[in-house]
């Protein structure tokens, strides 16, 4: 009788990944980039998306459905079937669900028949409010297991009573460190496409024009720095609901000439390497993807210590208090100031993430995850 090949690779898993959507976000991206991962290291993957309308771009071998699902129950009802069809034909192996709607909605698939084992991963610090944590408190026992992306999530999502602290763990965002990486002549290219001087000094900001995400008070926090460095320019990548709001905010301040509104940018890569400085300004995070793209480029990076900014940076980035725009103008002037930097702190700040936070390590932590829920099935 023939001897097992203990070294031999595993099997290819099916993985069915159902989100609330595919619109520009970082939960989102995430996906997208472990899609990618998952399929480079041989395994299949399809997405459920309970919305209509993609704005990330994803592989071609990745197939995708949209359930275009309205708050309705009729609608509900319909799209509990859809999945539970394209369950039962595609035969995934493990159902992997992030963001809250997404989370609750594969519970209850899970609920309506033999299905694998379900995953659900939370991403932000505040999963919503006090029935939102009743319903996943609720339907905890529906899935396998919950991850947070950060240490500081899982702590606010145990003490919100979302979930008993002994079901959920942190698995950590990961970052596609070969598109995210230094490159002189893509920086200078850029620059010089946006009009950037020698002497001008940018300073980024990526992320969705929402509350969260705080911009008014990064540009209140700007306008001070542009009085005592005129030389310096901020760019918000970017598009959401505030947005007129903040381009009334930039008028009335007077900083249309150093601050733009960039909207949402399909170049970020690019971006990041023609910045000088990266700036996060977020009130609520989980493990914001922006921070770790920008130190895998090198760039220096100052915070708001929300929530999973100090788990991923460490003590390469300069962290201010959340809703603090003197502390955060402060600590921009003192980045700006201490330019260029050496080589050896952006070589610092890049091996921070590949060495933790690679998304190619990531994904073989979750393809290991998924291997051990299905052998205890």
């Amino acid at each position: 009788m023939g001897s097992v090949d203990e070294t031999a690779a595993p099997a290819p898993l099916r993985i069915l990944v159902i989100t609330t959507g595919l619109k520009l976000g970082g939960a989102e991206q995430q996906i997208a980039a472990l899609a990618r991962a998952f399929l480079a290291l041989g395994n299949e993957v399809a997405i459920l998306s309970l919305t209509q309308g993609r704005e990330i771009d994803l592989p071609a071998e990745v197939q995708v459905t949209e359930l275009a699902m309205r708050k309705t129950p009729l609608s509900m009802l319909s799209a509990l079937r859809q999945a539970r069809d394209l369950v039962r034909l595609w035969r995934p192996d493990v159902i992997h669900a992030h963001m809250v709607h997404a989370n609750l909605f594969a519970r209850v698939l899970a609920r309506t028949g033999h299905m694998p084992p379900v995953i659900c991963s939370a991403h932000s610090a505040r999963e919503g409010g006090r029935l939102r944590a009743l319903a996943y408190r609720i339907t905890d026992r529906w899935c396998a297991m919950t991850t947070h992306v950060s240490d500081a999530g899982r702590l606010a999502m145990v003490a919100s009573g979302a979930v008993p602290e002994g079901r959920v763990i942190v698995m950590p965002n990961g970052i596609d460190t070969s598109r995210f990486q230094p490159d002189p002549p893509s920086r200078e290219r850029t620059r010089r496409d946006l009009g950037l001087g020698p002497d001008d000094r940018l300073v980024l900001n990526v992320g969705r024009l929402v509350p969260e995400k705080d911009q008014a008070m990064l540009i209140e926090a700007f306008g001070e720095v542009s009085r005592d460095l005129p030389k310096a320019r901020l760019m918000i990548a970017g598009d959401g609901p505030l947005r007129d709001e903040l381009a009334h905010q930039v008028t009335r301040r007077g900083l249309n000439h150093v601050v733009l509104l960039a909207g949402a940018r399909k170049d970020i890569p690019d971006l990041l390497r023609a910045a000088d400085v990266f700036v996060l300004s977020s009130r609520i995070e989980g493990m914001p993807l922006a921070v770790g793209e920008a130190l895998a480029s090198g760039l220096p990076v100052v915070a708001t210590a929300a929530a999973g900014v100090s788990e991923l940076a460490g003590d390469t980035a300069t962290l201010t208090p959340t809703g603090n725009p003197q502390a955060l103008a402060s600590a921009l002037r003192n980045a700006i100031a201490s330019l260029p930097g050496t080589e050896s702190e952006r070589d610092r700040r890049r091996q921070r993430i590949v060495g933790r936070f690679d998304v190619n390590g990531v994904a073989r932590q979750w393809l290991a995850q998924y291997r051990s829920l299905r052998k205890q099935r």
